[in-house]
């Protein structure tokens, strides 16, 4: 029961035993002997407070019963907006001037891997990584303006160790006399964001050494070492079962290649063109973390790319198989121009006969009866041109 109710429900009692009091009197009155005038005028009297009472009393009732919605109305929102900080995307701390955590949301105890009433009344810079811990005391010194959010960039530490990097976004709350009280936190997790504006950034020959591979030359490979492709092109082949050289793969520039990524016996790297490529050992890649980042989603290109000439090969026509292959070039190594599609590199009829498996005769045939129908054209420096080729 609701304390104000209580106290009216008491009200009611009270009044109803003076009204009983009152109806008492009056049957006392009538059963004395003549009393003076002044006794029926008092009794009258007490009559109307008591009907004063009871209207009081409805009031204070129909006050309570609006006082009992109004505050299921505030409970609900009180409990939409709870819901709203506990599930928000984004981490939200409160904490007091000196950083210690007075309330945080369930994205801050996923964000630390850490239970939340473990969370509650520890300092933030616990989970400040050690080297970044003395700029983080320095940032608390210096805010001071009411209302005004100010960004920290900083990495933090998880629970289990691991770091994360954060964007914490804080604005000083104060009373009513000026003086600050907490500190409300927005706390975002921008590791990935940070890593994607460095890979941007990663410039792979800035601190190594360029090699350079003319147009035919043959590129060495050794298992331990991965190529990144900074110019040119190069062409990926092995040896079938007739002697054959098979075209495998073919890296651009951006992308990477190697013997470590095969388990093809026979795998040979050729330079299409003039090429500068950039050499980086598998113990880099184990040891970085950001070249990891950087390098995982090329090889997953690759990998890919080797999974279409695969599939390719995989189709009896050799019409079927140089359409196919067409595609492919479109997509890896296509360009817009007025007329088309233009292959940014040259490719013999030879190396579109190891594609395709069959011989340079029959590719030319094709050709011919492409450009015939009007779907390959050539510019004036003799790279193809694909008109409608989907």
């Amino acid at each position: 029961m609701d304390i104000d109710k209580a106290k009216i429900d008491k009200f009611a009692e009270m009044a109803q035993a003076i009204d009983k009091r009152i109806a008492n009197l009056y049957e006392n009155a009538s059963a004395i002997p003549p009393m003076p005038d002044i006794l029926p005028d008092a009794l009258l009297e007490l009559a109307m407070v008591s009907q004063k009472m009871h209207y009081a009393m409805e009031e204070l009732y129909h006050q309570n019963e609006q006082l009992v919605h109004t505050q299921n109305i505030l409970e609900t929102e009180r409990q939409h907006y709870q819901e709203l900080f506990e599930e928000a995307p984004f981490g939200y701390l409160v904490t007091d001037i000196e950083g210690k955590i007075q309330q945080a949301n369930n994205t801050v105890v996923r964000l630390f891997n850490i239970d939340k009433r473990l969370l509650v009344s520890k300092l933030m810079i616990n989970f400040v990584a050690l080297e970044e811990r003395q700029h983080f005391r320095n940032f608390l010194r210096q805010l001071s303006e009411p209302n005004k959010s100010q960004e920290l960039v900083i990495r933090l530490q998880k629970r289990s160790k691991g770091f994360f990097d954060a964007s914490l976004i804080v604005v000083v709350a104060r009373d009513n006399q000026g003086k600050p009280q907490t500190l409300r936190w927005l706390l975002r997790d921008i590791t990935k964001y940070r890593q994607a504006e460095l890979a941007r950034d990663y410039d792979f020959g800035s601190d190594r050494p360029t090699h350079r591979y003319s147009k035919g030359e043959i590129v060495p490979l050794n298992p331990q070492i991965i190529w990144y492709v900074r110019k040119g092109a190069i062409k990926l082949t092995t040896v079938c079962e007739t002697s054959e050289e098979m075209l495998v793969g073919l890296a651009v520039q951006g992308m990477v290649f190697g013997s470590h990524m095969t388990s093809l016996y026979t795998y040979q790297a050729t330079a299409l063109v003039d090429a500068e490529l950039v050499s980086i050992h598998l113990l880099e890649i184990t040891a970085s973390p950001l070249l990891s980042h950087i390098i995982l989603p090329k090889i997953n290109q690759r990998l890919k790319q080797t999974e279409s000439f695969l599939a390719i090969f995989g189709c009896r026509k050799i019409k079927d198989r140089l359409y196919l292959i067409l595609q492919l070039l479109k997509q890896e190594v296509g360009e817009k121009v007025a007329q088309g599609t233009r292959l940014s590199i040259r490719l013999t009829h030879e190396d579109f006969a190891n594609a395709c498996s069959t011989s340079r005769v029959t590719i030319t045939r094709l050709m011919s009866k492409l450009k015939q129908q009007g779907k390959i054209c050539f510019d004036d420096k003799k790279h193809l041109i694909l008109r409608n080729i989907d």
